[in-house]
């Protein structure tokens, strides 16, 4: 990206409604993801034909689509991934989301001709990951959402002009390095890193030790009576 390019609109969709609502409104780009390899898998998501419909409706437009495959894929993923790349490729998304080297890989060997952003799911903290991305042949890398903004502006002067930066403004803040979580699947056996987080990020939290007593409750206590003790 030049240093003088307006920064991109980007919205997430989980349906066509979504999406074209996203358009119509100003989004300059729309991200997306399948019924497979993406991390929004308790989300509707798109069929192939949705996606079809969805980019042609942003071509025509001026406006781009990216699709998700970035969940941290396992053995039995890999396989599955070719075919699915390989269907995409016909519908000529604007770019992939990915955060797995494998998956990466494979991506570029099946369609080499469609852009890749590396996820924010990848935990790209620094330049040198960033670079790292870069000569892998990576157009976009998405900023780990810890990142403060002389972080983000350390990484741009570091970096090509055309290797663009991605950023997160709004949204679930994990309970980890940008997204490798592993609460959901402690709790409920839905892995966040396979697509089913129940977002334990956003949940309301009270804090006990080993008594029904809130723990809250029993510091508030042992503070009154400090203060009871040193008033005497």
């Amino acid at each position: 990206m030049t240093r003088d390019r307006k920064p991109e609109l980007l919205i997430p969709a989980n349906n066509l409604e979504v999406l074209k609502t996203a358009v119509i409104y100003g989004a300059d780009a729309v991200y997306i993801g399948g019924e497979v390899f993406s991390l929004r898998a308790k989300a509707k998501n798109f069929t192939k034909e949705e996606m079809a419909e969805g980019i042609k409706f942003a071509h025509d437009r001026d406006r781009k689509v990216y699709v998700t495959a970035n969940i941290l894929a396992h053995n039995n993923d890999i396989k599955e991934a070719e075919k699915y790349f390989s269907e995409i490729k016909e519908i000529k998304p604007d770019a992939l989301i990915i955060s797995d080297p494998g998956l990466f890989m494979t991506a570029k060997r099946v369609c080499p001709e469609i852009d890749i952003h590396i996820s924010t799911q990848a935990n790209n903290t620094n330049y040198a990951t960033y670079l790292f991305w870069h000569n892998l042949g990576a157009t976009r890398v998405v900023s780990a959402r810890e990142l403060s903004m002389a972080e983000i502006k350390e990484i741009r002067e570091n970096i090509p002009d055309d290797l663009e930066i991605e950023t997160f403004v709004h949204g679930a803040m994990c309970i980890s390095y940008s997204g490798r979580c592993l609460l959901s699947n402690y709790f409920t056996g839905r892995d966040g890193n396979q697509g089913e987080c129940t977002h334990p990020c956003r949940w309301k939290y009270t804090v006990y030790d080993n008594e029904p007593t809130s723990l809250f409750m029993k510091m508030r206590e042992a503070h009154i009576s400090l203060i009871q003790k040193t008033s005497v």
